[in-house]
């Protein structure tokens, strides 16, 4: 009679399927070794990112600290050149005014010299037994009116104004007689004047006119 220990058989098949677990346990160890270099791999990454971020972050914050320092600078710049040409200006307005002012003074001074030295003119002017009624200025010209005693004084006068640097050409009126006694002639006349002399002729070319009129007489003289 065969006798079969089906214990000791159920433990060998038993320990027979359980010899492989330490070849699994292996291969399961050496799964978690790479996981573990994969999340270190992710995570140097994850802390290169970090720091590059960073470093953007702290460069970029420096160009904008930098380019506030320069609009800040500016700024100052700025509001110095305003300063400046705000007094600049007012200098330019206060220059402007005072230029009006002597302008208009020496206006005044034209206005209240021009009548003196025109009627100084017109008395060198005026000779004896002639005298004067009336006289006009208005608009640069003169307008007259007067008495003589003889025509020959007025003429003279109207010869006399015609030859001051300072008038010029004469318009004449009638000259008639306004008494018998005694014998009185009047006329009026007008002429332009200017503040500034005409171009008289040189003294040479006078000179040698008076010369040669000197000449002239002592030849006929003789």
């Amino acid at each position: 009679m065969i006798k079969i220990n089906l214990v000791r058989e159920g433990r060998a098949v038993r320990g027979t399927a359980a010899a492989p677990q330490p070849m699994a346990m292996s291969a399961a160890s050496g799964g978690g070794g790479g996981v573990q270099v994969n999340n270190l791999i992710v995570l140097v990454c994850l802390v290169l990112g970090a720091l590059a971020a960073l470093g953007y972050w702290y460069w970029h914050k420096r160009e904008l600290k930098n380019r506030e320092n320069i609009v800040a600078e500016r700024t100052v710049e700025a509001q110095k050149l305003e300063s400046i040409i705000k007094e600049v200006e007012q200098y330019q307005r206060r220059k402007d005014n005072l230029q009006q002012r002597i302008d208009l003074i020496n206006q005044l001074k034209q206005n209240q010299k021009g009548p003196v030295r025109i009627l100084d003119q017109v008395s060198r002017d005026l000779p004896d037994l002639v005298w004067l009624d009336s006289m006009d200025i208005n608009g640069g010209r003169i307008a007259l009116s007067g008495r003589g005693l003889n025509a020959n004084a007025i003429a003279l006068f109207i010869e006399n104004v015609k030859n001051d640097p300072y008038f010029e050409e004469p318009q004449v009126g009638a000259v008639s007689q306004v008494s018998n006694v005694p014998l009185v002639y009047g006329f009026d006349m007008n002429f332009a004047f200017s503040y500034a002399p005409k171009n008289t002729a040189p003294a040479g070319s006078a000179a040698g006119t008076a010369t040669g009129t000197t000449g002239t007489t002592t030849g006929a003289a003789q």
